[in-house]
């Protein structure tokens, strides 16, 4: 079986490309400080009552360092602040303050927008379909066993 085109995981991450730098570019119009990629997915990856570094982390798929990074750069904006958690006294929280919960509401209506502009743009079927495909259950992420092609010593490939 030969592949068909680009990869599938290429064309999520260049689509995740375009509505980043969409994003990005449409809350600098806005007035609003410029932020990374990063920093928008951190902002997107948060409960309303606060997280740790570590589960944004996770949530993001980032090295603790990259997370921790991105957190502070959001404080020192004032978009973000640590407060201690109540469940235990070693961690801290990381929240969105006041100004960063109006920042988040402002992506949202962004993220919105650019939804619709994508759907103009391929179809507000194509739009709808991409949604419920990604939106499926997809299990845990599987582990296939794959035939080796032409790897030099797989013993394909080579006459005899």
């Amino acid at each position: 079986m030969k592949p068909v085109g680009t990869p599938l995981p290429q064309l999520l991450l260049d689509a995740r490309r375009w509505f980043d730098g969409a994003l990005v570019a449409t809350l600098e119009q806005a007035g609003m400080a410029p932020i990374s990629p990063t920093q928008a997915q951190l902002f997107a990856a948060l409960d309303e009552k606060g997280t740790t570094v570590s589960e944004l982390a996770r949530r993001m798929g980032v090295t603790r360092q990259t997370a921790h990074q991105a957190v502070h750069s959001l404080i020192g904006m004032g978009l973000l602040e640590q407060i201690p958690d109540p469940s235990s006294a070693r961690r801290r929280l990381i929240r969105r303050t006041g100004e960063g919960a109006a920042a988040h509401l402002e992506a949202i209506s962004a993220l919105t927008a650019l939804e619709e502009e994508l759907a103009l743009r391929i179809g507000r079927h194509s739009v709808d379909s991409l949604r419920a495909a990604l939106e499926a259950p997809r299990g845990d992420p599987p582990t296939l066993e794959i035939r080796p092609v032409g790897r030099p010593g797989s013993g394909s490939g080579s006459g005899g």
